[in-house]
């Protein structure tokens, strides 16, 4: 995708938003879109929340150890404050954010900013996650990412926690989900 102008040469925005369950190549594919972006010279920022430190304070990693560099925020809010003339904006966790993560892509959006956001689309018990409804919602474009059951084989879109935690954030990989379709999840 690139950077749309209308006749008048005025930046065009857009959000996309790409969710799904745990494993299923979110982050992975959010990677894919920023690193493509800087191969057209696209000026990009990407952002995740300070909290999500599983594989490094800096870096937006995917459980494939592909990664890019990236800024950690406390907030969303931050993120407006930090992005200054980037053309593409990419935001990883975005379930780990509060709903002002929907306003502050909203006014990238309108700023002229092709704005890419990855998270968990659904909770561990298959609940809508954290602002994911809404950013779906108000998104452009929409890709939803499907990982492999590994009770059956078949489509997976819950993160079924393996582990005894309560809560609903409770940061884990391998350690504490596995991906499984609504079926052997409800077993």
């Amino acid at each position: 995708m690139f950077i749309e102008q209308n006749i008048t040469g005025e930046r065009r925005g857009w959000i996309e938003v790409i969710g799904g369950s745990m494993f299923s190549g979110k982050t992975e594919e959010l990677i894919r879109r920023l690193k493509r972006a800087k191969i057209a010279n696209l000026k990009v920022a990407i952002y995740k929340p300070i909290t999500d430190t599983r594989f490094d304070v800096n870096k937006v990693v995917s459980h494939d150890a592909n990664s890019i560099p990236s800024i950690p925020v406390k907030d969303a809010n931050d993120i407006l404050n930090l992005v200054g003339d980037a053309d593409v904006i990419g935001i990883d966790e975005a379930q780990f954010f509060d709903t002002g993560i929907i306003k502050v892509c909203e006014n990238l959006m309108m700023q002229g900013k092709r704005v890419i956001v990855a998270g968990l689309d659904m909770d561990y018990l298959g609940n809508p996650f954290g602002p994911m409804p809404q950013l779906l919602a108000i998104a452009d474009f929409i890709t939803k990412l499907h990982a492999i059951c590994v009770k059956c084989g078949h489509l997976a879109n819950i993160s079924y926690r393996t582990s005894d935690e309560e809560g609903t954030v409770v940061l884990g990989e391998k350690n504490n989900y596995e991906p499984r379709c609504r079926i052997c999840a409800s077993k």
